[in-house]
């Protein structure tokens, strides 16, 4: 059995084989013929057996010869093959992608931007699990999560993958009827007020601006919820005021459905961003970072 050190002179006893000729075997490598003359005699010597009978005109095949060259050209043509698929993989890039995000990102980001993943990658598998907790992604097995603020911990990157977002205070015409209309931040503490609770138990506090001044107002309410689109949807059945981000809600805004107030206070939040651990990013998570990452 040849030693893996004598594969490049089986590779150029098959190529000598293939092209007719020591001359034209040279000719195709760039190398001198001498050299592969000599390669071939040594595989010969070592192998024990005359692979090649040489005359002036041709070059012809022994028996063993014969049974030699169908196995490593068999063998070579397997190894490109394998080659081939390392290639495809790197060109194609395959394998799962776990993202947590909420419901509002996967719906206003992730979906739309990941669609063209149907036709562009349709070997990596998504999973976008919506909690709307903060969870440790490496803990929880995700390859990325998705959070407001490029605020992340250390050994994480983090990448912009939408514009600002806008928040907006909403309620029904019905509500501002039975409470009176707002027209400045003091005027919410008179307002049934639809809250928004983390994963740890904490409400978020409402925070508006007036006169450059941060106002922070507590939502005080019967109900609680821990998704921005069930906010919108209580606000929609009346339930009191909510405040969401603004692209939750545009269509109801437009329609009459709810009516927006204290425009002029509201709050800009930065936008969404993916993070993710610095190392290890796979060929899959890359084409997911290139794809939604916000250009410009």
């Amino acid at each position: 059995m040849a030693k893996r050190e004598n594969y490049n002179d089986l590779y150029l006893f098959m190529l000598v084989v293939r092209e007719g000729s020591f001359t034209a075997a040279a000719q195709r490598l760039g190398l001198a013929q001498s050299g592969i003359s000599r390669a071939v005699r040594e595989l010969e010597e070592r192998l024990g057996v005359q692979l090649l009978v040489r005359t002036t005109r041709r070059l012809s095949l022994t028996h063993a010869g014969e049974q030699l060259y169908g196995n490593i050209e068999s063998g070579f043509d397997a190894l490109d093959t394998g080659l081939a698929t390392v290639a495809h993989y790197r060109q194609t890039p395959s394998g799962t992608v776990r993202i947590n995000a909420s419901q509002h990102a996967i719906d206003k980001v992730l979906l739309p931007k990941l669609a063209v993943f149907k036709q562009r990658y349709p070997d990596i598998s998504l999973e976008l699990i919506s909690e709307s907790r903060f969870v440790d992604i490496i803990a929880q097995r995700f390859d990325a999560g998705v959070r407001l603020g490029p605020e992340v911990d250390s050994g994480m990157i983090a990448v912009r993958i939408s514009p600002d977002m806008e928040m907006a205070v909403v309620g029904t015409p019905e509500h501002f009827r039975r409470y009176g209309f707002v027209q400045t931040p003091a005027d919410l503490t008179a307002h049934p007020c639809i809250a928004y609770q983390f994963g740890d138990g904490s409400l978020y506090a409402w925070e508006l601006h007036q006169d450059g001044k941060k106002i922070i107002h507590r939502p005080q309410g019967q109900w609680c919820f821990s998704d921005s689109y069930m906010e919108a949807k209580a606000a929609r059945l009346g339930l009191g005021l909510a405040y969401v981000p603004e692209e939750l809600v545009s269509e109801d805004i437009a329609q009459g459905k709810l009516i927006r107030v204290l425009q002029h206070c509201s709050q800009r939040l930065e936008g969404s961003f993916l993070y993710y651990p610095h190392r290890n990013v796979s060929p899959a998570l890359r084409a997911v970072i290139d794809t939604l990452r916000l250009n410009g």
